[in-house]
């Protein structure tokens, strides 16, 4: 594993100016994750401007003028080949579009600039290179499922984060996409892979390495990348691995969510699921605030917050449970603050998504269901078709769930699942779409599409 064979730090630091500039940008950029404050056009990460997978702000109720239909010859302004393989979700700011990309053999990692407007590749940057990568492992069908190239990037007005996990984190200024830091120093043995995306917070970058034989979540100073706090996990394993036997029960250790921000209690929580617990700690400094146990692991679909009720929602691992959990709580909450469970139907790799209190659920294996938020009882549940990956997005009244199949389906929310649409485009989806304005930016197994209706797509 290459980080740990070569370990280094290489810092090159912005100007003060560049420092307090990217400090305050980045301070409007976590209000938006962890407040919701007012609409925003752009797809700075992973799950959108909220985190939440949300197109508008909390409360705006305003058309944004998505479409609702595509296909190969329908609504498509452009399509772009996207060289070697990477599920990371595009992030779009400033009519730019950024992406990562990583060979299948896993030995040279790449970040692009695709121009929003005409498709146009404005930079393919090699960032990191790895001459022994650890293998991706297999799913019991005998495929590959990740990449190497899984976390999204985050972006603010002048800079981009990217990160490829144990093999690699940078800084680039957006406008020459020339690297102002980067750290090769954070080990983790992946074992399938790294998956979970950066965050920003004020003037942090935190990022979550949860592998088979360490997990932990590091925040690092955005202005030169230099570690400000680390949090090792809590959590413990039933039975627990004697010394040496954590690469081999790999998965019974590992995490591949990405971390949600929220704003409760007068603090910003960073609410992470991870293997055998999932945690709540300040923001700010890296303290553990609560956490409840579980026996799962592998988890990888974003956590949810309902921010009027006070009630986050975790799903705890692979082929695990949808699980309610009270905000407010210290320490170990399990036995105080666990509100329900839900077990049919949890999706396995596809974030769930809230909307006027009810969760969408995407399972790997055909079905979407709707859960009520308030006790967790099945609304229903449609064998709608396809393997699900990619989480879904709400926009204009309508849910959008993409597979790995390539068809996309819209459905109306409500207590009866009623299909709006389906959209095929060839290559499949792995990677969560984006949006900006009235396009979205879809990214397949091969090419990166912005879909947009013909009388318009705008991104004002």
């Amino acid at each position: 594993m290459c980080p740990k064979t070569h370990p280094q730090f290489v810092v090159r630091s912005a100007s003060k100016f560049a420092a307090k500039r990217a400090f305050f940008a980045g301070l409007g950029l976590a209000l938006l994750a962890a407040a919701g404050p007012a609409a925003k056009a752009d797809w700075p990460g992973f799950r959108g401007p909220w985190g939440d997978g949300h197109v508008s702000a909390p409360g705006d109720t305003k058309p944004v003028g998505l479409p609702l239909r595509w296909s190969e010859t329908e609504n498509v302004r452009w399509k772009t080949p996207i060289p070697y393989r990477g599920w990371s979700t595009p992030a779009v700011l400033g009519g730019q579009v950024w992406l990562t990309t990583a060979t299948e053999d896993g030995h040279d990692f790449f970040v692009l600039c695709v121009d929003a407007e005409t498709g146009k590749v404005l930079f393919n940057e090699k960032l990191f290179h790895c001459d022994n990568p650890e293998s991706l492992g297999t799913a019991a069908s005998g495929s590959v499922q990740n990449s190497y190239a899984t976390p999204s990037p985050v972006i603010e007005p002048g800079r981009v984060y990217v990160t490829f996990g144990s093999y690699g984190t940078a800084c680039l200024d957006t406008a020459a996409a020339k690297v102002l830091w980067q750290r090769q120093d954070l080990p983790c043995a992946h074992y399938r892979g790294p998956s979970s995306s950066p965050v920003l917070f004020d003037n942090l970058l935190i990022l979550t390495l949860d592998g088979a034989d360490l997990q932990y979540t590091v925040a690092l100073d955005k202005s030169d990348g230099h570690t400000v706090w680390k949090a090792d996990r809590s959590s413990w394993w039933n039975p627990h691995p004697a010394p040496g036997q954590n690469l081999r029960e790999g998965d019974n250790h590992k995490g591949h969510s990405t971390p949600l921000l929220v704003a409760t209690g007068g603090k910003t929580l960073l609410l992470s699921a991870d293997a055998n617990a999932d945690t709540a700690y300040d923001a700010r400094t890296g303290q553990e605030i609560w956490k409840f146990r579980n026996t799962l692991y592998s988890p990888a679909p974003a956590p949810l917050f309902d921010r009027d009720q006070g009630v986050a929602f975790f799903i705890t691992g692979l082929r695990g449970e949808l699980v309610a959990v009270k905000a407010g709580g210290q320490g170990d909450v399990t036995a105080t603050h666990v509100l329900w469970t839900q077990q049919a139907h949890v999706s396995s790799y596809s974030s769930p998504i809230l909307v006027d209190g009810l969760i969408y659920m995407a399972a790997a294996q055909s079905f979407i269901s709707c859960v009520d938020a308030a006790n967790g009882q099945a609304v229903w549940t449609e064998r709608i078709g396809g393997d699900y990956q990619a989480s879904p997005v709400y926009g204009d009244g309508r849910l959008y769930f993409f597979n790995q199949e390539g068809v996309a389906t819209v459905l109306k929310p409500g207590r009866a699942c009623q299909v709006l649409a389906s959209n095929t485009l060839a290559g499949g989806f792995m990677a969560s779409p984006a949006v900006a304005g009235k396009s979205f930016f879809l990214r397949t197994k091969t090419h990166l599409y912005r879909i947009a209706e013909k009388a318009g797509g705008s991104l004002e």
